[in-house]
């Protein structure tokens, strides 16, 4: 037994009291309207995930241990599996595509957390299921938890290149959130984080691999079991978050790891998520695609305008202006992973098309003649102004002719990023494209209703069950 008393004043013990004292009063109408939006984009993008190989693959693994089988499957009627399994597969779903999405500092937060919240949600008995409010909140936690341990590192600004961020936050955000929602005291909510931390993790060397959404899934559902774990007991280290010199903590994945304490909340609580917005993606890639693809769109249109049509003939280089981020610049792509996470690809596909979409990287889409013509003339550069850091990069395409004139299109916040983010009408088209795929309309409709009017949902088990 640990003999240190978990209201000392160390940052585990501010996170685990944040976790166990926060109010459903504390979240403002912004925080609400954000997470929500949040909430069903992640839904939207899990159901179209549904439809993928990756995760397919994952399901009849899953199957193989069904028992306890109470929690609902993405885009599988009737179909249920036990609920740290139902999580693990939903996490995959979400980020099966790349289609979920990125805040910043850099991870993908909602997939992470939503998940692990939908199983425990129907994993309770009805004695004792949180209301949507309630689901609401431990979703905010999760949420808060994530954004503040990356901000305690420089380092998490960045794109990432050694671990995938939501690998480790993500895990630290399913737990906070679960131990919220399961009503966790406070010394299991320490517990829960400080268990979290031995699940975390993933290298970035499986990017643009089918094993990079079982990062989201890992994540969600390790996050899940350790608030389960710290329910039933299990203790951990008690000061996982502390900068503890010669033992490290949660501080072995960032060098330059600088922790602060987590304020109790009194009156109000300013969570994150109300200054630093998200940023929802209007195709299935990696964020950094967003870019070149509007830069790329942009510079087709002057060619069209210059010469009437578009024409590849006309072009005698393409010349690609981007941060240095090894595992998005990729000139040949072979997979649908690898196009997602290739500038060179999504450029020369919003050049060809005038646009990137979810049929892009199909296997046919990906291997045309046409397609390998243009980006045989990729040439790169990295401007040192243009850093890897999704607040501060940009995108540029510059299309050398033939006959010597360059015509050049720029992207610095492209539609969907937090500095322009999506309209509504935006997102609702977004979620209904995806949701479409496994569901009919009036499901789609209903489920939009649900989430738009969470805090009213009296069983947000509901939301779990439509699904």
């Amino acid at each position: 037994m640990w003999s240190y008393s978990f209201y000392d004043p160390t940052v585990t013990s501010s996170f685990a009291s944040f976790i166990h004292g926060v109010r459903p009063e504390h979240l403002s109408e912004v925080v609400r309207h954000r997470s929500k939006r949040m909430i069903l984009d992640s839904i939207g993008v899990g159901l179209v995930g549904s439809t993928t190989r990756v995760f397919n693959i994952a399901l009849r693994y899953c199957q193989l241990y069904a028992s306890n089988a109470v929690s609902t499957v993405y885009g599988r009627k009737g179909l249920k599996l036990s609920p740290t399994l139902a999580a693990f597969t939903n996490g995959i779903a979400a980020h099966s595509m790349d289609f979920d999405d990125t805040w910043h500092p850099a991870t993908h937060p909602s997939g992470a957390i939503l998940p692990a919240l939908l199983a425990a949600s129907q994993m309770l008995p009805p004695s004792s299921k949180p209301n949507g409010l309630d689901f609401l909140l431990a979703f905010n936690v999760g949420i808060e938890v994530q954004g503040r341990l990356m901000r305690f590192s420089t380092e998490a600004h960045n794109i990432p290149n050694r671990f995938h961020p939501p690998s480790v936050v993500g895990t630290m955000g399913s737990a906070a959130a679960t131990a919220k929602l399961l009503s966790l005291n406070v010394a299991q909510c320490a517990h829960a984080l400080a268990i979290a931390a031995s699940l975390a993790g993933a290298p970035m060397a499986n990017a643009a691999t089918q094993a990079k959404p079982l990062h989201i899934g890992n994540a969600t559902r390790l996050g899940l079991e350790a608030a389960l774990l710290a329910a039933r007991e299990m203790e951990a280290n008690p000061l996982i978050l502390d900068d503890i010199r010669g033992c490290s903590g949660f501080s072995a994945f960032y060098g330059d790891y600088q922790p602060k304490p987590l304020p109790l909340p009194a009156n109000s609580h300013e969570f994150l998520l109300e200054k630093q917005d998200v940023a929802f993606k209007r195709f299935p890639a990696h964020l950094g695609m967003h870019w070149i693809v509007d830069a790329a769109a942009s510079a087709r249109n002057l060619l069209v305008n210059y010469s009437g049509s578009f024409s590849p003939s006309l072009i005698r280089a393409i010349l690609l202006r981007i941060p240095v981020s090894k595992y998005i610049n990729r000139p040949f792509p072979e997979s649908e992973h690898q196009a997602r996470h290739s500038f060179q690809f999504n450029a020369c596909t919003a050049l060809l098309d005038g646009e990137v979409g979810l049929n892009s990287f199909s296997d046919g889409c990906i291997r045309r003649r046409e397609l390998m013509e243009l980006l045989a003339k990729v040439l790169v550069e990295h401007p040192e102004d243009n850093l890897a850091n999704f607040d501060k990069m940009y995108g540029e395409v510059a299309l050398v002719l033939e006959n010597g004139d360059v015509l050049t299109g720029r992207c610095d916040t492209f539609y969907g990023h937090w500095r322009k983010p999506l309209s509504r009408e935006s997102l609702l088209k977004k979620f209904r494209s995806n949701a479409s795929h496994v569901l009919p309309e009036d499901k789609v409709n209903s489920i939009i209703t649900t989430v738009e009017n969470l805090e009213n949902l009296p069983d947000s088990s509901q939301l779990a069950s439509s699904l």
